[in-house]
């Protein structure tokens, strides 16, 4: 008997195995961060990332507000619900950061993405490049004898699928902006 009066060998398991069974899971965040637009804080973001192994899947950023200097950096990561939690913090810690909103956890949001798609073909594979741009709501923007060049709007899903689609009929180049979101409502 120990100090615990538990008998030895008394439990196959060990009370270093007491984990959230939930926490392990990798869940992908969308993580919309108000910054002072100031030179250096977007490396000073992204160096909070890196410098920690944190993996960033889609990156945005731009000035929301002239007068009084905030740009909005969108990011989109994955993690563990404890790393995602640790981001968070670490992020609403740094002196050029006004505001950390995690939209995936806040409740709904709206996420859109452009994309840019060259697509080489000739004959049946021109013509259902073009009907399958028309299912996607997806617009012609460059044309030529040999290419297409499509633009298109939605979310990161919609994009992969039209991506898919077009890879066996002559897909060569995509441009993505990364992930713009907002939450949904007031």
């Amino acid at each position: 008997m120990n100090a615990l009066n538990i008998k030895r060998g008394s439990s196959s398991h060990s009370a270093y195995d007491l984990r959230d069974p939930n926490g392990d899971v990798i869940e992908s965040h969308t993580l919309a961060v108000v910054v002072a637009n100031e030179s250096g804080v977007l490396a000073r973001v992204i160096g909070l990332f890196s410098g920690r192994g944190y993996n960033i899947e889609s990156l945005t950023v731009a000035e929301v507000d002239h007068e009084g200097h905030l740009s909005r950096i969108t990011v989109v990561t994955r993690g563990t619900p404890a790393v995602i939690a640790q981001i968070k913090a670490q992020l609403e810690r740094m002196v050029p950061v006004h505001e950390v909103h995690d939209l995936t956890s806040e409740g709904p949001a709206v996420q859109r993405e452009l994309a840019l798609f060259k697509v080489a073909g000739k004959g049946d594979a021109r013509i259902e490049a073009l009907r399958l741009a028309e299912i996607f709501r997806a617009n012609v923007v460059d044309s030529t004898l040999e290419s297409f060049v499509f633009e298109m709007t939605g979310t990161p899903e919609k994009i992969d699928a039209f991506a898919d689609l077009m890879r066996p009929l002559g897909l060569r180049e995509i441009a993505r902006t990364g992930v713009a979101a907002l939450s949904r409502g007031v």
